[in-house]
This record gives structure tokens, C-alpha cells and sequence, in this order.
């Protein structure tokens, strides 16, 4: 460790992210990417942004993208919010929202970079168990918080909140802000957004990176009230007035605008995360039920750590968490049929190899 970092440095535990591995024929299963290229209408967008006028600074308040996302979202343009990616907005959501006098609430199993802003901002927290069957139970929140974040989808079981659950925790906490990580929500579960004109201290986050096939490009979006989204522009616009770079907005806007290739994207994964789960099921795995585009599952004879291990021998790069709880489980992408086809192919071949009298070296 320098000697030249500040305390808070030395005592960081920063996020790991999934890996990035550079493996020959690889089928890469482990970082919720979209198995399916962005819209075309939005590479489009894209290259036709790559001009001179890049020397010129961008338009720093992305009107144009707030706009289409608020006419598909059914909300004012002054209530969304863009930053590059929804972990940089929800960073400054942590800043501007979340610190409170009494600690912030979200679940024991969720996304991973939730304590991780906590312990940079100085936010205290509460963690909140979920259930025996993995699920968010809103009456667990009691009045001893100051806020509340989760993912809904949650991250990494993959199951969903409804929406009437959702409002049911405003309805017992009007008082504080309450933010829905909605980056999984387009692939099947209900969204919150419809809530915010009811509910000002709600604010529901997005993300372009899984069902709009963009993960490269790094844009996200808050959707709230005036109220909230005031406070994030009031901290983005202390150190970064312009958050979206021209070709983020160009081809961000498109995609928005491509709501035929939007909806024909997301039922693909769904069509493939559903054939992907009967397969896992009929192996013998306990997979969740999930609303994202993964799948969380476990066997019961076969520890996720060896299957981890076998699965990376053969090419095929899932997600494993060593962490408590959730040790026994495989996030698992879902990429297309023929990649789903291949690692189904791979388990049978490691599940039967692991059998009792069987070799297993």
C-alpha cells in the first residue's frame, strides 16, 4: 500500500467486477451482457455522431435523450437524469439521497457495489436479510432507516418484486427516498416507474447496458421526482457538467427510439432464459425463479465452486460467488441458444464425469 493514500483508500474494498477473460472459443456467460448486438438504428446513430464536431463539447443536459426517454417512459423530461452508466448514477444518487441521519437499508444478497458505495461516502448502513426462499420481504423494513435501496430484479438471485409490493414499502415509508435499481427489469418483471407521480420520494434507475445491448457505450438514467433528480444535477454539475459524451447521446437516443427492436431483444433473452431453465431443471439443479436475463442456480450433489472450475476448463466462463449464503450457487447469463446449448452439453458431461464410482480428476 503507498504511503501517499488517504486513510479512506487504505480501508476501501472495492467492487470486482466480472471478469473480462481473453479465452479462444469462449462462451462467456458471466456479466449479464446481452448474447445479441445493439439496434442498428442506434450503430447507426453512433457512426454518424463520429464527425468534427467532436472537437465541441456535447449538449450538457443530453435534452434530446431525456426526451425520448421520457416520452416511452410516460414521465416529463425534467424528471430523467443520465450519467455514464448506472453505477456512476447511482454513485451520485449514494451522495445526494442516500446519506442520512439514520443508516441506509438494503439486502444481505444484492448487487455488490451497494456496501461498497456506503463505506466511500460514509453512509451507514442496515442490511436486511432476504427470506429462507431468497425473496425481498418489504415488512422487514422497519422505521430504523433513513433509506432504501435494492434491485428489482434483485441481483444475483434474479427474482422480482411486484410492483404492488413496491408500494406497499412507500406507502410505510413516505418520509424517506426509496430507489429501485431496475437494471434487470425489461425482461419480465414489473416496473416501478408508473409509482413515481404518486410516490415523490421514489426514484427508479436504469440502465442501457443489458436489454438495450449497450453495455459498452455506458449510459444509465434516474427517473424521479423534480424533487430528486434536482439534487442529482445539483451534485453532478459540482464536478462534471458534461456527464454524455456525443456519441453516448446519439446512440442512446436511438435505441429509445427503437422500440420494435427493444421489444423483439428482450423476448429472445426471455424465449432462452426460459428453454435454459427447463434444461437446468431437468439435470437435477434448483434454479430460482428469475425476471432478469440470468439465472441462479445450484445442485444439490455438486458444490458451484467444482462446477465453476470444470465449466472454465471447457471454455465456458459463468459467475461464482464465495460469499455467505449464496456459495452453493452459479450466476449464469443467458446467451443465445447455441451458447446455452454448449454449456447444458458441458454440465451433463461434468455431472456425469462426478458421479459416484466415477473418476473425478
Amino acid at each position: 500500500m503507498s504511503r501517499f493514500w488517504s486513510p479512506l483508500v487504505h480501508d476501501l474494498k472495492p467492487y470486482v467486477a466480472g471478469e473480462q477473460p481473453v479465452m479462444a472459443d469462449i462462451v462467456k456467460l458471466n456479466t449479464n451482457e446481452s448474447p445479441y448486438g445493439p439496434s442498428p438504428r442506434a450503430l447507426e446513430a453512433i457512426q454518424a455522431a463520429a464527425t468534427d464536431a467532436l472537437r465541441l463539447y456535447p449538449e450538457p443536459t443530453s435534452l434530446k435523450l431525456r426526451e425520448a426517454i421520457a416520452k416511452r417512459e410516460g414521465v416529463k423530461p425534467d424528471q430523467v437524469f443520465v450519467g455514464n452508466s448506472s453505477d456512476e448514477v447511482l454513485a451520485l444518487v449514494f451522495q445526494a439521497l442516500l446519506k442520512q441521519e439514520k443508516p441506509l437499508a438494503f439486502p444481505d444478497i444484492t448487487y455488490s457495489f451497494y456496501p461498497v458505495w456506503s463505506q466511500l461516502f460514509g453512509v451507514t448502513t442496515k442490511i436486511v436479510p432476504l427470506d429462507a426462499a431468497m425473496r425481498i420481504n418489504v415488512a422487514d423494513y422497519g422505521d430504523d432507516c433513513g433509506a432504501i435501496i435494492f434491485a428489482n430484479p434483485n441481483a444475483p438471485t434474479g427474482i422480482a418484486l411486484p410492483r404492488a409490493e413496491i408500494e406497499k414499502l412507500l406507502q410505510a415509508h413516505p418520509d424517506i427516498p426509496v430507489v429501485i435499481d431496475e437494471a434487470y427489469v425489461d425482461f419480465g418483471a414489473e416496473s416501478a416507474v408508473r409509482l413515481i407521480d404518486r410516490y415523490p420520494n421514489l426514484l427508479v434507475t436504469h440502465t442501457l447496458s443489458k436489454s438495450r445491448a449497450l453495455a459498452g457505450l455506458r449510459v444509465g438514467v434516474a427517473i424521479g421526482s423534480r424533487d430528486l433528480i434536482d439534487a442529482l444535477e445539483r451534485v453532478k454539475d459540482s464536478f462534471n457538467s458534461y456527464p454524455l459524451d456525443r456519441i453516448a447521446q446519439a446512440g442512446a437516443t436511438a435505441a429509445y427510439e427503437d422500440e420494435e427492436w427493444f421489444q423483439a431483444s428482450c423476448a429472445k433473452v426471455i424465449a432462452s432464459r426460459e428453454r435454459l431453465t427447463a434444461e437446468l431443471l431437468a439435470l437435477g439443479f434448483d434454479v430460482l425463479p428469475s425476471k432478469a436475463n440470468f439465472i441462479f442456480a445450484s445442485h444439490p450433489a455438486h458444490k458451484a465452486a467444482d462446477i465453476f472450475k470444470a465449466l472454465r476448463g471447457r471454455a465456458i466462463i459463468v459467475r461464482w460467488f464465495d460469499k455467505p449464503r449464496i456459495s452453493d450457487r452459479l450466476r449464469i447469463s443467458i446467451g443465445t441458444d447455441a451458447e446455452c446449448d454448449r454449456l447444458v452439453g458441458a454440465l451433463r458431461e461434468i455431472l456425469r464425469w462426478n458421479e459416484p464410482g466415477r473418476r473425478t480428476d
